[in-house]
């Protein structure tokens, strides 16, 4: 990319003060907003040779006096703006009702432990209790005392195995940034370990329980750590008591600053099997270290290869003697299970043990000697378990040898040596066993087991029930609720279906709608579509508070299943990538037409939402079809698709939506880019957009050049307004409080611009 032209005002604050005014009445506007003066630059930068202007440039600098004062003034408008709407504040209040009720997580076992989050209602964090055997609970982590306004929140936890301690993640204002603490469960007070410089990563610890493998950067950041580029991620092993500047540095890839990694130790004690991934690239790479004894772990052990080709989705689930159990789409879109000899390990070598199905395989996980297998059968969770037959075969990786008695493979060298024992290629598949009954039509979200365990943990949700826990006893086969919230709204009147309907190109896409019972179709029901299509990512069923209230208010809540998600597998996901992206769009278009068409709603009472690339999402279909909706919420959304890969992990994105430095990517990212499309007399529908200033996954420099773009072009009667949260990240860890107040905005806007008399206010 070659600058033309970069000339800017020693003071972009005097140019503030200094730009027209453009005014809500200048524009035919009746509601007499002022919009703040932004200024605009004079950049323009050549993509291949064309041409484009960059005006808003200077608000990428988020830290800058100048993007700070058009921060306060915009905020200064919107909240101006929303003060002024009555039912506000009983909508505040309502959302804090609804969303006072007990919240639970999925219990980890460690030990005799058992540990899990748990939030009596409202407050800002979860708090992490433990349970030792059968005595009552204790709190062990309260990060609601971390900080005056809940702005510090947990992340990545994990206990040693004998659950003597926890090490866990601290994060400060929703940004991706953590640093690492140990706990000692038995005393509850931190001990001195304290690791910086973490991000994108778990945390594994090895059996003898003295250290854990994570992902970080070192020292090495540099810059704004807010936007500057992440590269050149390194797995290293923390052992206990040392300080960090003595962590080893197991794995690396210099040649390779884009490889991102995640170290997970084997139930057995035996491997550290590394997953490689090149940003949200779905398809992975295996590596592994060979530990050797569980109880004197040797972590500086070589790197083996194990699959070393980006060509399918590798997932390791469970390790015995010389065999891996890996989940995979190799040969199989929707996925399957199969069964790998680390002496052997080609493809024709491996033997498949849970096959294909038409249903998209999520996850497997292993409880006590079953195979649990997590499907999405049409965007709804199927809960399958099988037999798991014995497979423990005389190890050959003794010693400091490797694989096959051989030298270690390191990084670089030959492949591992094939095994001189030829095995069959084919063996009986693992024996369905059954179904667990789920409640319902929902989501599976998190299943908690381990081998040799008799009982395994799973939630369920749904979009009219909040997140219950359930226990599964695998030696009767029964199961029964664990934990289970209840809620100041009767859940019982409304209604959840499953619809489908035409794409553009006539492909078949499933929505949810979620109402109250016997709502009347005659089209004036106000309505929120809301969608995201991207990353591989599924919509599931999932409960919120805020939907619940809205639909209490009379709303209609639809959910619709785009390409460019996992449900039915790779070839949905791949449907809607790089040049394909405009089929996530095109479905997001056809289900608002189909809520139209069946009298669900009608284009004044329509509103579409969608947050990250789902904003992209709104800001593009809003750019494309401005007559078709009556408001677009775009929260946290990639809206620069020119210059998304320049800032923080946005580099990693570029697998689902190409980069603008190749020539061809650029013309079909320019094409449809929220920031580039926007047209000067165009009506657009209201607009209110959501950031947070401290959001380092998709910097708000995204949002804020797309609202004064927006701001600028828009010449009907309806408000475009941004919302910015100080002191929040793009989502993760938001407190409480802030929910529930953006939540209180975000539905007072709709019930100014849609027209609404919601019982709420009376």
């Amino acid at each position: 990319m070659t600058l033309l032209t970069n000339r800017r005002s020693a003071s972009l604050v005097s140019l503030l003060a200094i730009a027209a005014t453009v005014t809500v009445e200048a524009q035919g506007l009746s509601a007499g907003l002022q919009y703040p003066p932004t200024a605009r630059g004079s950049q323009v930068d050549d993509y291949h040779g064309t041409s484009v202007a960059d005006p808003y440039r200077w608000l990428e600098d988020t830290r800058s006096p100048a993007t700070r004062a058009w921060i306060e003034s915009q905020n200064h408008l919107t909240f101006g703006y929303l003060s002024t709407i009555p039912e506000r504040d009983a909508i505040r209040r309502r959302l804090t009702e609804v969303w006072n009720y007990p919240k639970y997580a999925v219990p980890t076992k460690s030990g005799n432990r058992l540990f899990y989050f748990e939030n009596s209602g409202l407050l800002n964090q979860s708090i992490l209790y433990v349970r030792d055997g059968n005595r009552p609970p204790r709190v062990l982590i309260d990060p609601n005392g971390l900080s005056p306004d809940g702005t510090v929140a947990l992340a990545a936890t994990s206990a040693s195995p004998n659950g003597r301690y926890m090490a866990y993640g601290v994060s400060r204002s929703g940004s991706d940034w953590r640093e690492f603490r140990v706990r000692s469960v038995e005393t509850g007070r931190d001990m001195q370990d304290t690791i910086r410089f973490v991000k994108f990563s778990d945390i594994s610890w090895t059996k003898d329980n003295r250290g854990f493998f994570y992902s970080g950067y070192g020292e090495s950041v540099s810059g704004d750590s807010m936007t500057s580029v992440n590269r050149n991620q390194r797995v290293y092993y923390h052992r206990l008591g040392t300080p960090q500047s003595s962590d080893q540095i197991i794995f690396e890839r210099r040649d390779r600053p884009d490889w991102l990694f995640n170290a997970k130790v084997s139930e057995d004690g035996v491997f550290a099997i590394i997953t490689i991934r090149e940003g949200t690239d779905r398809r992975t790479r295996l590596y592994y270290v060979y530990l050797d004894n569980p109880g004197r772990p040797r972590v500086n052990a070589p790197v083996v290869r194990l699959i070393d080709r980006l060509d399918a989705e590798y997932e390791f689930v469970h390790s015995s003697g010389d065999y891996l159990l890996v989940r995979t789409n190799l040969g199989a879109p929707r996925g399957k299970l199969v069964r790998i000899d680390i002496n052997n390990t080609q493809p024709d070598r491996w033997i498949t043990v849970i096959p294909e199905t038409s249903d998209a395989l999520r996850s497997v996980t292993v409880a006590g000697e079953h195979i649990i297998t997590s499907y999405l059968e049409d965007a709804r969770s199927s809960v399958r378990v099988y037999g798991m037959p014995q497979f423990v075969t005389p190890r050959r990786t003794r010693g400091v040898s490797g694989p096959g008695g051989g030298e270690p493979v390191q990084i670089g060298n030959r492949a591992p040596p094939a095994s001189a024992e030829r095995r069959a290629q084919t063996a009986p598949g693992y024996p369905y066993i059954g179904e667990l009954q789920l409640p319902g039509p929902g989501t599976v979200d998190v299943i908690s087991g381990k081998p040799g365990d008799n009982e395994l943990f799973f939630s369920f949700v749904s979009y009219l029930s909040p997140r219950a826990i359930f226990r599964h006893d695998l030696g009767r086969n029964v199961t029964a609720e664990f934990k289970a919230p209840r809620l100041s709204i009767d859940a019982s009147g409304y209604e959840t279906k499953q619809v489908f309907f035409n794409s553009k190109d006539g492909t078949r896409v499933p929505m949810f709608i979620t109402m109250k019972k016997g709502l009347v179709l005659d089209g004036n029901n106000p309505a929120i579509l809301h969608g995201y299509g991207g990353f591989n990512v599924a919509q599931t069923p999932v409960f919120s508070p805020s939907n619940l209230a809205w639909m209490e208010m009379g709303g209609i809540y639809a959910v619709a299943n785009l390409r460019g998600g996992s449900e039915y597998g790779k070839e949905w996901h791949e449907a809607a990538i790089l040049g394909k992206k405009q089929n996530t769009f095109d479905d997001f278009i056809a289900a608002a037409e189909y809520l139209i068409k069946e009298r669900y709603t009608s284009t004044p009472k329509l509103a579409i939402s969608g947050g990250s690339n789902g904003g992209l999402l709104v800001g593009a279909v809003v750019n494309q079809r401005p007559d078709l909706f009556g408001a677009a919420l775009p929260a946290v959304g990639v809206m620069d698709m020119l210059r998304f890969h320049k800032f923080t992990i946005g580099w990693a994105w570029t697998s689902d939506y190409g980069s603008a430095d190749d020539p061809q990517q650029f013309s079909f990212l320019h094409a449809y880019s929220p920031l580039h499309n926007i047209r000067p007399g165009v009506r657009y529908p209201a607009t209110l957009v959501t950031t947070a200033d401290h959001d380092d996954r998709v910097v708000p420099g995204h949002s804020f050049k797309y609202a004064a773009a927006l701001q600028a072009a828009q010449s009907g009667p309806a408000p475009v307004l941004i919302r910015i949260q100080t002191s929040a990240g793009h989502g993760a860890g938001k407190p409480t409080t802030m929910q529930i107040e953006e939540a209180a905005d975000r539905l007072a806007f709709l019930v100014r611009v849609l027209g609404m008399k919601p019982s709420v206010t009376q």
